[in-house]
Formats: C-alpha cells, sequence, structure tokens
C-alpha cells in the first residue's frame, strides 16, 4: 500500500463532528463542528442524521479545498459493534448492516463508519475503523456478573485509551506489554481500564456500570431501579435515555456542560461543590477497585479525555489515589489522531486489517 496516505478521519459525536485531513500520521486540518441542539431534534434517530452529518463533511471539505478524490483512505470512529480483538479492522457491508441496525446499541459514533463506507465505495478508496468502544479483552474471570443469566459487557473509550497508553509506553521507551497501566478516561462518560500485557483486562463499563458522569448515571442499586421501572412503566426506551443521556450530573445539576458545573463550582454553589466532588470520589473507588486486578502491581495511572483539562478536578481524584501508582495526566483525547495512526500501521505493513466477523 501507499506509504504516508491522504486520509480522512471522522468522528462524530453526540453534538458534534470532528474531521480531520491527515498525510500520513501528520495533522493537516482537524476542527470540530458544533451541532446545536435545534440542528438534530429534527431528526428522531441516530442514521437519519447520515445524510446531514455527510453534508457537513463535504462542506468542511470544500472550504478546506480539499479534494475528495486526493484521499488514500478514510479512518472512522468504531462504534456500538459485537465484541472485537483490538486492532484496525476495514469496513464492509456486514459491519454497516450492524451499525445501522444498532444491535449493539444506538451512538452517534456508529454514523462514521456508515458515512465513510458510502464515501470510500464512491470513491474506490478503503475505509476502516481503529479500536471501537466493543474492543473486548476480558480476562475469563472479569465476565462474572454475579448472576448465571449476565454477563458483563466491555464497553470503553478503547480508542483514546489504548492510544495514551501506547504514548506513555513510547515516552519511557519501554514496550507497551511490558507494563500494568489503570487508565481513567472522563469524558461525557467515564472509563476506566486496567492494561497488563498488551491486553484491556478488565475495565469499568462507562455506559451502564461504575462511576456516574456528565450525562450517565453508573451503577445503581438492582432491585431500586426495578421497582421504579414497574411502579412507572416504563419501557426499555425510556429507561435507557432515564440513566444514558439524562443521568449522572445532568440529572443532578441541569448541565452537561462541565466547563459551566466548574464555573458553579468556583463560584461557591453548595449543591454544584457536592455533585461534583461525588463524581470524583466515585472515580476515584473505580480506581481502588480495578488496582486489585494486577494485586496492587501498578506502574501508572493515567488519566485523560476532556475534563482531564480541569486541574482542580483531576486533584480531587488524585488525593485519593496517588498511593497506588504515580499519577500522569494526559487532558483530551488523542482519538483522531489514533485513527490516522491505526490506518498508517496497515499501509504500512506494520499490522494486517482486519476482517470483521460476519453473523
Amino acid at each position: 500500500m501507499k506509504q504516508n496516505p491522504a486520509i480522512l478521519v471522522l468522528n462524530p459525536g453526540n453534538t458534534s463532528t470532528k474531521v480531520g485531513v491527515f498525510q500520513g500520521e501528520t495533522p493537516r486540518f482537524v476542527d470540530t463542528i458544533r451541532h446545536p441542539d435545534e440542528e438534530l431534534h429534527r431528526f428522531h434517530g441516530i442514521n437519519e442524521q447520515r445524510d446531514f452529518r455527510t453534508s457537513v463533511v463535504r462542506d468542511y471539505l470544500a472550504a478546506k479545498g480539499v479534494a475528495l478524490e486526493s484521499m488514500d483512505a478514510i479512518a472512522a470512529r468504531g462504534g456500538l459493534l459485537k465484541p472485537l480483538a483490538s486492532g484496525t479492522y476495514r469496513v464492509d457491508p456486514h459491519l454497516v448492516d450492524d451499525l445501522v441496525a444498532s444491535r449493539n446499541g444506538a451512538h452517534a459514533s456508529n454514523l462514521a463508519a456508515q458515512i465513510g463506507f458510502s464515501l470510500g465505495e464512491s470513491l474506490g478508496i478503503p475505509c476502516f475503523i481503529v479500536d471501537p468502544v466493543s474492543v473486548d479483552e476480558y480476562d475469563p474471570i472479569a465476565r462474572y456478573s454475579g448472576h448465571k443469566l449476565f454477563s458483563r459487557v466491555m464497553l470503553t473509550h478503547a480508542l483514546n485509551m489504548k492510544a495514551v497508553a501506547k504514548r506513555y509506553a513510547r515516552e519511557r521507551a519501554v514496550p507497551y506489554p511490558s507494563l500494568n497501566l489503570l487508565l481513567v478516561h472522563l469524558g461525557t462518560g467515564v472509563s476506566l481500564s486496567i492494561h497488563s500485557g498488551g491486553r484491556m483486562i478488565d475495565a469499568s463499563n462507562g455506559s451502564d456500570e461504575g462511576a456516574f458522569s456528565l450525562d450517565r448515571a453508573g451503577s445503581l442499586s438492582t432491585l431500586t431501579i426495578a421497582r421504579y421501572i414497574v411502579e412507572n412503566k416504563l419501557d426499555y426506551k425510556a429507561f435507557e435515555k432515564l440513566v444514558f443521556g439524562n443521568g449522572g450530573l445532568y440529572s443532578y445539576l441541569g448541565t452537561k456542560d462541565f466547563r459551566e458545573a466548574s464555573d458553579r463550582y468556583r463560584a461557591g454553589d453548595a449543591e454544584t461543590i457536592r455533585v461534583v466532588q461525588a463524581m470524583a470520589y466515585q472515580i476515584a473507588k473505580e480506581v481502588g477497585a480495578l488496582s486489585t486486578v494486577t494485586k496492587g502491581r501498578l506502574d501508572a495511572i493515567l488519566i485523560t479525555g476532556g475534563m482531564a483539562y480541569a486541574d482542580y478536578f483531576v486533584e480531587l481524584i488524585r488525593e485519593r489515589i496517588a498511593h497506588l501508582a504515580p499519577v500522569y495526566v494526559y487532558p483530551g483525547e488523542d482519538e483522531m489522531q489514533a485513527l490516522a495512526e491505526g490506518v498508517c500501521r496497515v499501509f504500512s505493513g506494520q499490522e494486517p486489517a482486519l476482517v470483521y466477523p460476519a453473523g
């Protein structure tokens, strides 16, 4: 394959579409196009946004003077797919069908490969996903949930956490598989993972367990929520929205914007202080729980994601976990860069393009 390929990178989120153009691993343009609520409320589901988001990508490239025909490949954020091994996958119709059907859940990230595959087909170039949220490297013992009917599911910010873990290893000139690392991703959702032997062997699924986050409730009392569903006659979709989208910090403070919450915190608003400190407290508890997976043997704890820009919030967590291992902070997320790097590894022959399992 061509060395130093021109790569279009797509990463749609709930309220934004990130678009970038890379020459190999070097970014030429990377931007975030924000979508106001009124712009997206006219769509009844994620899939209905596909044409709109595609036009956003086309308009962005036109404004930058970049011809789609000049691209060699497309890198798309992986959506909610079936459990997969870590790696770079070539997008095919089976993968797209699973995203369209939302068989493993609906999220804006499901649009990335749909858009990328359609554009790639029209251009005759490949589209890839890299380390989707459904990367599953659980040790068998970690799959036990507490009831035979249910099994724990690994859904994490795998793309960013894998990229940050490998970045830490490169900075110290040691092999990633030789390290025991605990990753904390502080985004709209909070997920944690512990890496050993080059694998994420356990994690806290930010979708339905662990600490509460900006709009997700995290772990809740099973019997309490069962009673609430029955008494209020909620169907699945209504309850899902209650705890995933309308849960977490939003349910307490009425905002999903951590910058706004931080302004209230610094202004001394008592309720905001209690809620933000409770969120940090729960995150620290999850760190402590995951540290037991490697029997306390940790080389480092790495904190990343958008909320990691808030020094005061990181410190609220750090003061509870610093005794476990050295804590390093990587604010923001490296997802766009990580997507381009995954495609470059395939083009350079460092790793093969994996095939999405059909059926």
